[in-house]
């Protein structure tokens, strides 16, 4: 069993950042691959990034690559999403989720999921 819990959204202007946080409970945290998912207002549940159990992976949409940076932590069971140069199209409430399989993750397959952490992006 793993519970997420996100942190550090918040509103920014365009051309910002913000590094999201989010902590795993769960002694097997290292064993599982995490990613960063978003969901804007009325549009679908869009990937953002994911990284490997390792670390040694990571895969980023077309939409934040670049800008974005995934990492973890596993000595203190978190994973980040540094969020540069942001834009008014990244406003969402964003969410990180946990699978035990690194290509589930990347087809947006998951066991475990946050309630996520809204990121507001001014123009």
């Amino acid at each position: 069993q793993v519970q997420l819990v996100e942190s550090g959204g918040g509103l920014v202007q365009a051309g910002g950042s913000l590094r999201l946080s989010c902590a795993a409970s769960g002694r097997t945290f290292s064993s599982y691959a995490l990613g960063w998912f978003r969901r804007a207002p009325g549009k679908e549940r869009e990937f953002v990034a994911a990284i490997s159990w390792s670390g040694g992976s990571t895969y980023y949409a077309d939409s934040v690559k670049g800008r974005f940076t995934i990492s973890r932590d596993n000595a203190k069971n978190t994973v980040y999403l540094q969020m540069n140069s942001l834009k008014p199209e990244d406003t969402a409430v964003y969410y990180c989720a946990a699978d035990i399989s690194y290509p589930n993750i990347l087809r947006g397959e998951y066991d475990y999921w946050g309630q996520g952490t809204q990121v507001t992006v001014s123009s």
